[in-house]
């Protein structure tokens, strides 16, 4: 059901070397980009119009309008299941403890006396935010954007997600009910690239946004890629990873289970484990027999997960041979299952979340740590980091000095433009002393 990979006894190759000998799934967002790029165009030319066509022609619904009445997302929060409130609910407040203490204070520096520089931080003025709804319905992916948004203060927020034909072309009512929860009145029935571009460009009914945050398909992806310079992004998620170091101390009933929890979200969902223990290696494939054939999504969605080229269990010399193995992976979920396993995950350098010993699964980050699920895929771990509060933030430099202040420092500035060949920089310097640079102190 799952291959190997023995990577034991001969040194392991440094850097691309090694990422090349990892599983990975293929996923060509620049052949999807070309794909959405007309879709992009057509919405920016005819707006809703070309919304509504694109919702029946992907989603099998017509739509009479893209916005969702307030009606039907009061009406999803009041027909919710009980339990399934009060799990969203503790969801929004352990999200909220964690990411309200993300939030940077403006600092001022001295340089010198009567030269300071302030950074502030000022929230962007509107966030689009996309919850996917394909084989699974996301509304705790309505919790990590909205949450860390909110967080930062921003003030203009609207969300979308697919029409659904099983509900009169509206998205999944739990995904309505999430947003009635979070206090998001601005839900649009829209998805795929052209939800990208509905917030990129804007249409008769909804503003445009400077951001837009949420996983989605590799058309999604793609429409990202397309807008980057026109607007935020935070990612371009790829299929989800969880890789698991784990050693002759952990469970293979535990290390099983998390696999497979991985790999019931899509068929590209990568399942990796790097251990050094073959006995872990033997007892976790054949675990893996019993509980794929005891749960839901098997030949859709598990079977070729665990079985495509993404997904592996990888054989190390010892743990030291792991980390190298994990940090070339850059795993979007990293559980460490390993003695001193809190010891181990301090040496990580590449991951997109730790999980750290037998009683941190990733499907607790999924929805109840209070950590964000929104994280870098595909090896984008090792330069990017998951969805936070600092992600809707812009730093700004605030440059404050007094004549005194720039007198000291006038020459140096002068110096400089005139060694980069820019002499107005200059020029602006000594405009201010009468054209004669004063001396420094």
């Amino acid at each position: 059901m799952i291959s190997r990979i023995d990577l034991r006894g001969d040194a392991l190759p440094e850097g691309p070397a090694l990422r090349a000998l990892l599983p990975r799934a293929d996923f060509d967002v620049a052949t999807a980009l070309e794909k959405v790029r007309p879709i992009c165009k057509d919405v920016h030319h005819r707006g809703d119009a070309a919304l509504i066509e694109y919702a029946e022609k992907f989603d099998g619904v017509r739509l009479a309008q893209v916005r969702v009445p307030a009606t039907a997302i009061a009406e999803a929060l009041a027909g919710l299941d009980p339990l399934v409130r009060e799990a969203l609910e503790e969801s929004i407040r352990r999200a909220r403890i964690v990411h309200r203490e993300q939030r940077r204070a403006p600092h001022t520096t001295q340089v010198v006396p009567g030269g300071s520089v302030t950074e502030k931080w000022v929230p962007v003025e509107r966030v689009g935010l996309y919850a996917p709804g394909g084989r699974s319905v996301y509304p705790s992916s309505v919790i990590m954007n909205a949450v860390p948004a909110q967080e930062a203060g921003v003030e203009s927020m609207a969300l979308a997600s697919p029409p659904q034909k099983d509900f009169d072309g509206l998205p999944h009512p739990t995904i309505l009910a999430a947003c009635a929860l979070l206090g998001i009145d601005e839900v649009y029935a829209v998805g795929g690239a052209q939800a990208v571009a509905m917030f990129a460009y804007g249409t008769e009914t909804c503003a445009p946004a400077n951001m837009v945050t949420g996983p989605g398909n590799i058309w999604v992806a793609a429409a990202k890629r397309y807008f980057t310079g026109r607007i935020g992004i935070d990612t371009e998620a790829g299929p989800t990873e969880i890789a698991v170091l784990a050693d002759d101390t952990a469970d293979a009933v535990h290390v099983a289970s998390d696999l497979i929890s991985q790999a019931e979200h899509d068929p590209l969902a990568a399942a990796v484990l790097v251990t050094d223990s073959v006995a872990l290696a033997d007892a976790v494939a054949k675990e893996l027999q019993p509980q794929v054939a005891a749960t839901k999504h098997v030949e859709d969605r598990i079977v070729p997960a665990l079985a495509g080229r993404q997904s592996a269990i990888v054989l190390v010399d010892g743990v030291d041979e792991g980390l190298r193995v994990v940090d070339a992976y850059g795993a979007e979920h990293l559980e460490i299952q390993t003695a001193d396993a809190a010891a181990v995950a301090d040496r990580v350098k590449n991951a997109g979340a730790i999980f750290v010993g037998p009683w941190a699964p990733v499907s607790l980050g999924d929805y109840c740590a209070g950590s964000n699920h929104v994280l870098p895929t595909g090896g984008c771990a090792c330069h990017s980091s998951g969805l936070s509060v600092q992600s809707f933030l812009r730093g700004i430099h605030i440059v404050d000095y007094t004549r005194d202040a720039l007198a000291d420092v006038a020459q140096h500035v002068v110096t400089l433009a005139e060694a980069e060949d820019l002499p107005a920089h200059g020029a602006a310097i000594k405009a201010r002393f009468g054209w004669k640079v004063p001396e420094s102190k």
